[in-house]
């Protein structure tokens, strides 16, 4: 059974940092590309970011470009989003997902399996 679990989430103020896991089990994780995706209360979820199957590749939404970094460690079948200079706007649930192909996609129904997602707070 497959599940990925991600952690990391909480309460933080505005210009902070916060490090988001996904830990993944039931699946040969270096054969998925990962991605994270968010979602606000009332909003459509939104891409967040993806990372090739081997980490090589990464590709992020504008919101997000130069402020967030997707990694990957193979060896402990973990995807990391680090968040830097947070603003209220990223206040959402972050969910993670992982597509069997090299490569990951904006489209979240590209995506075989999904976490649970975690809350994120930005408070101002």
């Amino acid at each position: 059974q497959v599940q990925l679990a991600e952690s990391g989430g909480g309460v933080v103020q505005v210009g902070m940092s916060l490090r988001l896991s996904c830990a993944a089990s039931g699946l040969t994780f270096s054969t998925y590309a990962m991605a994270w995706f968010r979602q606000a209360p009332g909003k459509d979820r939104e891409f967040v970011a993806t990372i090739s199957r081997g980490g090589e590749t990464t590709y992020y939404g504008d919101s997000v470009k130069g402020r967030f970094t997707i990694s990957r460690d193979n060896a402990k079948n973990t995807v990391y989003l680090q968040m830097r200079s947070l603003k209220p706007e990223d206040t959402a649930v972050y969910y993670c997902a992982a597509r069997p192909r090299n490569y990951g996609l904006e489209s979240a129904n590209r995506y075989d399996y999904w976490g649970q997602g975690t809350q994120v707070t930005v408070s101002s």
